[in-house]
């Protein structure tokens, strides 16, 4: 077989991890192309060029044209493209996922399909903004009316620390210029947080929709972990720029963003914290560099039921060449579920059986339209 022309793809275990990317780069005006494995950006100033793998985001903003070679040595290089509307105010689409595996994508999933889950989920959260606290036993209504005045008082001691007035927030999607200097700021500041976010959450192989504060939304996570960060990092570089009185609002204060993260830490941060969110302390371990959220290079693999994962390629019917006896089958007949499968990752809780056993009972593994809770030991 031939090979195939142009420049060979790097393979997943070569690319950088996501913490120890750049963070992101907004352009406008330009045409993004590709000289080898770097992106070139070319405007009447002259080309630059930017090594595509150590990219976390690139912001497209408007009159930028990309090219189709571009595209595509952004998506080898698991670099998360946006697309954004004038001034960064809105956002349209973004690129691939660097993850290897789903684990933190289930188990974002297993915790929002729980109401008791989720608002565990929402307490960390908030926690996480009032670390004097103890937010274990507040209601989600609580913790909402905490958060209000929180961020109403951020505003009040910034507009007191800067001098500039504050007269409440303003924002008009369809009417960027409707708004004052400092919510310019404000919403031209936290759509380059929101920009960087979101790729690290679709880096992480996670689901932008799928929030626990915030809800029914395509990127209703995004939002939430963006919260926990607006107060100590775009409110105060708002109020200061407008304090400046710098000429364009808007781009300085991209470049604000941008200069407060360029040293990598942020997206350490924000990894760290979207993996203490997600996993419990148990599963996540003392290492933050855990093996499972490594890129590397895996064949597929199957889900086999009461057997767990199984290889991918391996034909997996009888010598007769009939199917084996499905898992619904097997319970319904009586047969035990295997020792394997009784694990944190699928165990919602053991409860007491009569003082005499203990039964896990499962939340999923079987189609939730039989409408069957099953338990382990029990038949269908």
């Amino acid at each position: 077989m031939p090979d195939v022309p142009g420049v060979k793809p790097p393979g997943l275990q070569s690319l950088v991890r996501i913490q120890d990317r750049l963070t992101f780069l907004y352009v406008e005006h330009c045409v993004v192309n590709r000289e080898d494995n770097a992106v070139t950006i070319t405007d009447s100033k002259g080309t630059v060029h930017v090594p595509a793998a150590a990219l976390g985001v690139l912001m497209l903003g408007p009159g930028s044209t990309v090219t189709y070679a571009a595209i595509c040595l952004l998506a080898e290089s698991r670099s998360t493209c946006v697309w954004v509307g004038e001034r960064g105010v809105r956002y349209y689409c973004h690129g691939a996922s660097l993850a290897q595996s789903t684990r933190l994508l289930e188990a974002q999933a297993k915790l929002v399909s729980s109401e008791r889950s989720r608002l565990k989920v929402a307490r960390r959260m908030f926690a996480m903004r009032f670390p004097d606290e103890d937010t274990s036993g507040l209601t989600m209504q609580q913790l909402l009316g905490k958060e209000g005045t929180r961020v109403r008082r951020a505003y009040e001691r910034e507009s007191k620390r800067t001098g500039v007035p504050w007269s409440g927030r303003s924002y008009k999607p369809t009417d960027f210029d409707a708004s004052d200097d400092v919510n310019k700021a404000l919403s031209a500041a936290n759509t380059a947080l929101y920009g960087v976010v979101h790729a690290v959450i679709v880096a992480l192989g996670c689901s932008p929709g799928l929030g626990f504060v915030h809800a029914r939304n395509e990127r209703s996570f995004v939002y939430d972990i963006a919260d926990l960060y607006k107060v100590d990092l775009t409110v105060p570089l708002a109020f200061d720029l407008v304090a400046e009185q710098v000429a364009d609002v808007p781009t300085a204060a991209r470049r604000g963003i941008r200069d407060r993260m360029k040293d990598g830490r942020f997206l350490e941060r924000c990894v760290h914290d979207l993996r203490s969110l997600l996993l419990e302390p148990i599963a996540r371990g003392d290492d933050e560099n855990d093996d499972d959220l490594q890129v590397e290079d895996l064949n597929p693999r199957l889900w086999a039921g009461s057997r767990g994962i199984v290889p991918g390629g391996v034909n997996y019917s009888k010598d007769d060449g009939s199917s084996p006896l499905s898992d619904e089958e097997s319970l319904r007949n009586g047969d035990n579920i295997p020792d394997q499968l009784v694990t944190q990752e699928f165990v919602d809780h053991v409860e007491e059986d009569d003082g005499n056993s203990m039964r896990p009972e499962f939340s999923h593994g079987f189609p939730a339209s039989e409408g069957i809770e099953y338990r382990a030991g029990v038949n269908g």
